[in-house]
């Protein structure tokens, strides 16, 4: 008697199993011959083979079909489960051989929350072991949360000037501003500082951290009025109405412009260009699954598509 490893060996091979289950389904030698990928001479072979090992016949012709013996349906019951157990067996085995943790994620701008379940999507296709934990919490200080431990992975838009914390450029874009199509600075090629001096403008809050008020406090001027909104869609459609003039990334008002509801116009003649980063801790060697991540973000970043500006 044979054993393996002190279990009985049995007399037959995956090969058999597989061999039994689609002669079964096809009813036909020429049919699982061809999706086994095998000669019919070859597998009628190993079909006599299985059935000399087993000592009794597994399949009868019966109207030019092939007919399960009761000994055929015994084993065929027996093959389904075993490969349905081997498929599943090697399915978590290849997921094993690819990266997998948690990580740990915020952005400092909740507009990046519009394009980021895509990219989830993708590393999660890709990636099904890696847990990836949005932490909504940290948005408003993302860079903080990192250096604190709660964070893998901040996406931002402005560094710190701190050793402790690696940048990785991810992508680049344009913020733009926008305004009603009638309006007079929608006639204007691009839009000066002092243009919107005396308009009402719309920012997320706070104040101190909106990167318009940075951008026009850089050229001494002062806004007339501001209006903090926490929501983009509320920003889009307060400007799209008349209420005040927003300034915001091309690709999150684009459905608007294709619509012809928004005009949108570079901020000076050169455009403001935000940069877009990856801050990871430096003392860390960067884990297999974010490095992961990492690549998989620029590849998918829908920030990167160039849109057309009305």
């Amino acid at each position: 008697m044979n054993y393996i490893h002190g279990a009985m060996q049995p007399k037959l091979e995956v090969r058999h199993l597989r061999l039994v289950a689609e002669v079964a389904a096809h009813r036909s030698i020429t049919r699982a011959a061809q999706r086994l990928h095998l000669t019919q001479s070859a597998l009628s072979h190993q079909l006599r083979d299985a059935e000399e090992k087993l000592g009794t016949p597994l399949f009868q012709r019966a109207n030019r079909k092939m007919a399960l013996t009761p000994a055929g349906e015994k084993l065929l019951d027996s093959a389904r489960r075993i490969l349905s157990d081997l498929k599943n067996t090697e399915d978590q085995i290849q997921g094993f051989q690819g990266p997998s943790g948690t990580l740990r994620l915020t952005t400092e701008c909740y507009t990046c929350y519009h394009w980021l379940p895509p990219v989830l999507e993708a590393v999660k296709g890709k990636f099904p072991q890696v847990d990836v934990r949005i932490e909504l919490d940290a948005t408003s200080r993302p860079l903080a949360a990192l250096l604190d431990g709660k964070l893998d992975v901040a996406i931002v838009s402005s560094k710190r000037n701190d050793r402790r914390i690696r940048y990785e450029p991810l992508f680049e874009d344009e913020l733009m501003v926008i305004t009603p199509p009638g309006h007079r600075l929608a006639k204007q090629p691009w839009i000066r500082p002092g243009d919107l001096a005396q308009e009402t403008l719309l920012i997320y809050p706070p104040r101190r951290e909106s990167t318009l008020i940075q951008l026009l406090a850089a050229e001494g001027l002062d806004p007339k009025s501001v209006l903090e909104v926490p929501l983009t869609e509320a920003i889009i459609e307060m400007a799209s109405a008349g209420i005040g003039i927003g300034f915001l990334a091309r690709w999150a008002i684009a459905p608007k412009l294709r619509a012809g509801a928004l005009a949108a116009r570079p901020l000076t003649k050169a455009g403001y260009q935000r940069h877009w980063l990856a801050a990871t801790l430096q003392r860390h060697a960067q884990p297999e699954h974010v490095s992961q991540f990492l690549k998989l973000l620029r590849q998918n970043i829908p920030g990167k598509r160039k849109q057309k500006v009305n």
